[in-house]
């Protein structure tokens, strides 16, 4: 298969609606998209990815009015979020409709949906002719790409386009949260920090750990995500680790000695956004350790130190 690489949303869009994998820019990482009215694109979106087919995919959608082509029901919580939060880094969990398959949502009755505020992606997805299942544009359990270049090294030849855009503003996957239930639960975080969906619906709460067997309702929770060929090691800022071999640093303090790459980051903001675009880069340059500085767990620091965790192997 020869992927097409193209910077028109137009030529995209016909592509995927002839049934086709199309990879799209968004503000959170880049996503890879088939049509839900495509049930053959769908399933080869977890071959492309080799993404396991018990891990449930994300809805997208151009407009707050295409919700409800993949939603059953639209909550009054669900209905504050989205006045607040679309379009932008939110995913939020409604009851499916049936015109989603069951290979979107890994046999669920629910359905994440977000609205993305990137404006390719929002053209790109206005000229769909429906709304677009899209997981991180990366082979599963690599770090999600926040470049087409990064796309193209993981997918070249996998999928039928890219659409090329500029690298992604805020670097790690959206919060997703479930409005199912009587009352919202973060499932995951990201941009959208636990307290801002408080201060809109303040009965929102974090969820509980994933039991054993069960099926997640949202993606980036059951399985290793975003790891690096290195070894990765979160260290407190005060931390002076003693590093063998070429070892890399990223964090917003000063970079401990003996580092054969850094980068040094001048808020949490421009660590999020480096995070997966830095692991990669220690990829192409051979690094065996990397040693992350722990954010704090307020705001986009509980979504990135979620993110580094997972990357360590420690969820």
């Amino acid at each position: 298969m020869q992927t097409c690489i193209t910077d028109s949303a137009e030529e995209a869009a016909r592509i995927l609606n002839a049934g086709k994998i199309v990879a799209f820019p968004t503000e959170t990482v880049y996503g890879l998209g088939a049509g839900i009215d495509f049930p053959e694109a769908v399933e080869g979106l977890f071959r492309a990815k080799g993404r396991p087919s018990d891990n449930p995919l994300i809805v997208h959608v151009s407009s707050v009015e295409q919700v409800e082509m993949a939603a059953a029901r639209v909550t009054t919580d669900a209905r504050r979020l989205m006045e607040r939060f679309f379009p932008g880094p939110l995913t939020i969990v409604f009851p499916k409709s049936p015109r989603v398959p069951h290979s979107v949502t890994a046999g669920l009755e629910t359905v994440g949906i977000r609205c993305p505020r990137h404006p390719v992606a929002r053209e790109f997805l206005s000229r769909c002719c429906c709304p677009v299942a899209a997981p991180s544009a990366n082979r599963s359990g690599r770090p999600s790409a926040t470049t087409w270049q990064a796309v193209q090294e993981d997918l070249d030849g996998r999928i039928d386009a890219i659409l090329k855009g500029e690298a992604s503003r805020i670097g790690l996957e959206s919060t997703i949260v479930d409005c199912t239930g009587p009352h919202p639960v973060m499932l995951r975080a990201g941009a959208v920090s636990l307290e801002e969906l408080q201060s809109i619906v303040p009965s929102t709460t974090a969820a509980r750990p994933l039991r054993e067997g069960e099926t997640p309702k949202s993606p980036g929770l059951k399985y290793p995500h975003y790891a690096p060929e290195a070894t990765i090691i979160p260290i407190e800022k005060e931390e002076t680790p003693s590093p063998e071999g070429r070892a890399a640093y990223i964090g917003t303090a000063p970079a401990p000695k003996g580092m054969a790459f850094v980068e040094q980051c001048p808020d949490l903001e421009a660590y999020a956004r480096s995070l997966f675009h830095f692991f990669r880069e220690c990829d192409r340059r051979a690094i065996s350790t990397i040693y992350c500085e722990l954010p704090p767990t307020a705001g986009i620091g509980r979504a990135l130190l979620d993110r580094i965790n997972r990357a360590a192997g420690r969820p």
